[in-house]
């Protein structure tokens, strides 16, 4: 049977995206190929049409993702003010819809175990947006911030919002994140 042109690229789309928004949910070593085939509506043994492995799919997966926040990041903070590019960031539906969400904020711990490759691809397609945290910051300070210290900031938001979805008490958890607000506020400016 043959299919139209752009199927295979159409099919890889969707293998991708459902696996982005599954592996942010859900953590990487929970998402088996049987579950993201099974919601792309396809049989596992279609997967290996399309990636040799789970680790190229997850690079994929990675690099995708990152691209797509480093877009809508740059064009967040184009003239924004810092409270609310960090109230949108710690917000009580990012920080429940994990799916939807950032993906260093959901994959940064796994992602440190996993092979030298999925860690480049990682930090490759994570740069891009610590160099516009950096330009950023350094427009706020009126000073040069660098690539440490913007990673640093990133570092504080992902990891409050992690803190934030770990803890089962609402209450504790919108504090958590209103104190990343202030801490953040104070480290930016």
């Amino acid at each position: 049977m043959r299919y139209a042109p752009g199927h295979n690229e159409a099919t890889r789309n969707r293998i991708v995206e459902i696996s982005s928004r599954l592996f942010r949910e859900e953590g990487i070593a929970a998402v088996g190929l049987a579950k993201v085939m099974a919601k792309a509506g396809l049989t596992v043994g279609t997967f290996y049409t399309h990636f040799k492995s789970k680790d190229a799919l997850v690079r994929e997966a990675l690099l995708r993702t990152l691209d797509t926040r480093h877009e809508g990041l740059a064009h967040a903070l184009e003239g924004a003010d810092v409270e609310s590019v960090v109230r949108s960031y710690l917000s009580p539906e990012h920080r429940d819809d994990a799916g939807r969400g950032c993906a260093v904020a959901a994959l940064v711990a796994e992602v440190a175990r996993h092979p030298r490759a999925t860690r480049q691809t990682f930090a490759a397609h994570n740069a891009p947006t610590v160099e516009a945290l950096a330009a950023w910051l350094s427009r706020l300070r009126g000073k040069k911030v660098g690539a440490a210290d913007a990673a640093a900031f990133l570092g504080l938001l992902a990891g409050t919002l992690q803190l934030a979805r770990a803890t089962p008490d609402r209450a504790e958890s919108d504090a958590i994140l209103e104190a990343g607000v202030r801490a953040a506020i104070r480290l930016a400016t």
